[in-house]
């Protein structure tokens, strides 16, 4: 069983390389809801939209949000009605958004609504998000402080940033099966999301590092971060903003307290080696998943270096693990 913690683009992409390679029914997704926001009365839940849409196959591939082949009828009838439309839904996007704002209106939960929108999608690996409760990132700017979508999506993140906090952590909890599945996982991933607004919130939650700290099985992130440059996003601006360098090594201090394993890009082999020098284990691998087979291939390497020796006994036993490479043996509809 593999525990992820994910959110935003990156997330997406890295959970649509392990839907790959690993059966769904084995993974559990922790994901970031601090980006959540109501839109046009409507409750919408960005990050877990993302990665519900990309392990049902539904998501844009080219935008990396949203439903591939949307319509967006309803935005431009907002636009002439003169509602504000910077924050982009699709008509297929607000579907999911009317029922989930249904549901939680009865009384759902939000992990509750979460499960009921899976189940009618199709979706056979667990979504958890990180709290019920509400967390809200807020970016601190010199012109006040935006949510974390006001800042990312309206502004543009063109903002200087004096810090980042996650309004009402202190009074959260972790969502039912956040801590057993954190505990009792035999490997947990940090995908490459943002360690400040796509991991940040999910560890602002009290209970949820802790659990990290007394995981069974090897902890391994993915770095975001190439050289001095996320991937894409904001992400070197707001490590900054909160002590951190735009690095693998700023990273590697974001999650020092629990990380067993680092994954790198390979041009940050020389960082890397710095990093071994303190007792880090870092491996390095092409990160940048500009193409499906970048995804699988990636989340392959993250599984085998987590738990290649896990991945081995499945096999020797006679599981879905190929024995002689630590991959996933394909499934019927992979089949050359």
């Amino acid at each position: 069983m593999i525990c992820v913690l994910t959110g935003g683009t990156g997330g997406a992409k890295f959970v649509d390389g392990l839907r790959q390679v690993i059966p769904a029914e084995q993974i559990t997704l922790i994901v970031n809801t601090g980006d959540d926001l109501l839109w046009w009365g409507l409750y919408v839940s960005p990050d877990i939209d993302s990665i519900t849409y990309a392990l049902s196959g539904l998501l844009s591939r080219e935008r990396g949000w949203g439903v591939k082949g949307d319509t967006f009828l309803c935005l431009q009838a907002m636009k002439q009605l003169g509602e504000p439309i910077w924050f982009h839904t699709g008509d297929r996007d607000l579907a999911v958004h009317l029922l989930r704002s249904r549901l939680l209106a009865e009384g759902k939960t939000l992990s509750e609504a979460t499960a009921i929108i899976c189940q009618k999608l199709g979706v056979k690996a667990r979504i958890l998000p990180m709290s019920d409760s509400r967390v809200e990132t807020r970016v601190d700017t010199p012109s006040g402080e935006l949510s974390f979508e006001e800042y990312f999506v309206q502004r543009w993140y063109q903002d200087p940033v004096n810090s980042v906090r996650f309004a009402g952590a202190s009074d959260a909890e972790p969502a039912p099966g956040v801590i057993d599945a954190i505990t009792s996982a035999d490997a947990v991933l940090i995908a490459p999301s943002n360690p400040i607004t796509s991991i940040g919130p999910i560890l602002s939650v009290p209970g949820i590092r802790e659990a990290l700290h007394s995981a069974k099985g090897k902890i391994a992130a993915v770095s975001p971060i190439v050289g001095n440059a996320p991937v894409a996003g904001p992400a070197g601006i707001l490590m900054a903003a909160q002590g951190l360098s735009c690095s693998i090594a700023g990273v590697a201090k974001a999650y020092e307290d629990f990380l067993d394993l680092l994954v790198c890009d390979s041009r940050d082999a020389r960082g890397a080696e710095g990093l071994r020098g303190k007792g880090l284990r870092v491996q390095c691998t092409q990160t940048i998943m500009s193409s499906s087979e970048d995804r699988s291939a990636l989340a392959r390497t993250v599984l085998s270096l987590a738990c290649g020796g896990l991945l081995r006994d499945e096999a020797a036993a006679g599981g879905s693990i190929s024995e002689a490479s630590g991959e996933p043996a394909p499934t019927s509809s992979e089949q050359p």
